[in-house]
């Protein structure tokens, strides 16, 4: 692999929707396993061109409220060539029906954020042994512990899509860790620093338009709502997932406590004045949201993390990582790495040099199958390593123990906020079990 080659494929993309070129080399199962999709907007599309793609998965049926959406689903399934699944419409609880297909091994979950815990819950209950969820798992901490709790009742697989997780240099980056390359991690930074207010407001008409809710299109009919009501960090787990792997949470680590701080709320109204007017009704809509929240976290084995979460101002997409250790640190802004007796002093090397070595083994295997897919490749192998877990029953690589405790940084976020910054003591949703487990996540080479 050439460090051109490297940069094409670990970056972010802007694209949502991207069809599979031709089926490729893995899908050669003898029997296909049964999924369905809750949920086809513009994230469902892409699970669900992911998966007509695989030669060892039957879509069997999809659901969905929103007409315009199932026709673009529909002809995304007629172009595939794959026979049209079952579709569940017409009211809200349709789900709870489609659930109950004879033989469903796994659902996949692309809804607004509060339908996942009682979509998850209700899908275990059913007997659905794999759950892949879009992020997050829960609103409240209590919806995280019940669904923590359904999954170990039901001995269930939970497993956050969290895509974030398998980007190309995140992944070389933990092999970087875990060969020891930084020294002893000391503190990591992550975040979600992308400017959304053309996603909370859209109208779907194109231009900068400034409605929501029942007049907004795709996640504007809910996503602006949450800045609405709530203040906290929203968006946690695409910053937190890929650092948690490098201090092995979860997996004889744990978050022990947390803080959060925000600042006041302008961007949105800002937004709406200048591309609505001053007298546009949702000029007078207060946003809780603060523009910028920020939470530190304190880890048992003695690590810091920050975050950040930033969706409310004009500014290019970064997660703003760093991982920083007693030998080096690298830092994704600008794509920098130091490493102390190889790199000169004082001076920074450019990581594509690094991550060309230590490009991670999933990458050589199924880089190619990847191409296309959404977000740099990384749709492709957050759903690869879901239906493979689910082929061979197995734990899933990202379990819900991993999906609680990212996931769960958000109601927790709000609760120090309200409480005035206040640190609050983080649950471990283990029950102790963290420190025996071991460190499963992308230690082979398959999924």
């Amino acid at each position: 692999m050439n460090r051109r080659n490297f940069v094409k494929t670990s970056g972010l993309t802007a694209a949502a929707l991207a069809v599979m070129p031709g089926e490729s080399a893995f899908a050669t199962a003898d029997e296909k396993i049964k999924v369905a999709i809750i949920g086809v907007g513009l994230r469902g599309q892409n699970h669900l061109n992911l998966l007509l793609n695989r030669a060892d998965v039957e879509v069997v049926a999809i659901c969905d409220i929103d007409a315009g959406m199932l026709e673009r689903s529909k002809a995304i399934i007629t172009k595939s060539g794959k026979p049209m699944p079952k579709i569940y419409t017409g009211n809200e609880n349709e789900w709870k029906k489609m659930i109950l297909i004879k033989g469903l091994k796994a659902v996949v979950i692309a809804t607004p954020w509060e339908w996942h815990k009682p979509m998850i819950i209700g899908s275990v209950e059913a007997g659905i042994k794999y759950v892949g969820s879009e992020v997050a798992i829960g609103i409240t901490l209590q919806d995280h512990w019940e669904v923590v709790q359904a999954a170990e009742k039901h001995d269930a697989q939970v497993m956050m899509l969290e895509n974030v997780c398998y980007r190309r240099d995140v992944l070389a980056i933990l092999n970087m860790v875990r060969q020891n390359v930084f020294g002893e991690i000391l503190h990591l930074q992550g975040g979600y620093q992308h400017d959304l207010r053309s996603i909370k407001f859209n109208d779907g008409k194109g231009g900068k338009g400034v409605e929501f809710n029942e007049k907004g299109f795709s996640e504007a009919k809910w996503r602006t709502n949450h800045s609405i009501h709530r203040n906290g960090d929203l968006y946690p787990t695409h910053g937190v997932g890929p650092i948690a792997q490098c201090i092995d949470i979860n997996r004889g680590n744990r978050f022990v406590k947390l803080s959060s701080y925000s600042t006041k709320a302008r961007g949105l109204h800002k937004y709406i004045v200048d591309n609505g007017g001053e007298n546009h009704p949702n000029a007078k809509v207060k946003f809780r949201l603060g523009d910028i929240v920020t939470t530190t976290i304190d880890c048992a084995n003695g690590e810091t993390i920050f975050l950040q979460h930033d969706t409310n101002s004009p500014r290019p997409y970064s997660l703003g990582f760093r991982v920083q250790g007693t030998q080096g640190l690298w830092m994704d802004l600008n794509s920098i790495i130091h490493i102390e007796g190889i790199s000169k002093p004082h001076q920074w090397d450019k990581a594509e040099e690094w991550f060309a070595k230590y490009d991670h083994p999933l990458w050589k295997k199924y880089g190619n199958d990847a191409q296309g897919a959404g977000h740099g490749g990384m749709d492709f192998f957050v759903l690869h390593a879901f239906i493979e877990a689910a082929k061979r029953n197995t734990t899933t690589p990202l379990d819900v123990y991993d999906a609680a405790a990212w996931s769960a940084i958000t109601p927790l976020s709000e609760q120090s906020i309200e409480l005035g910054n206040e640190t609050i003591d983080f649950p471990d949703f283990t029950g102790g079990k963290w420190m025996t487990r071991k460190p499963i996540f992308a230690l082979n080479d398959e999924y």
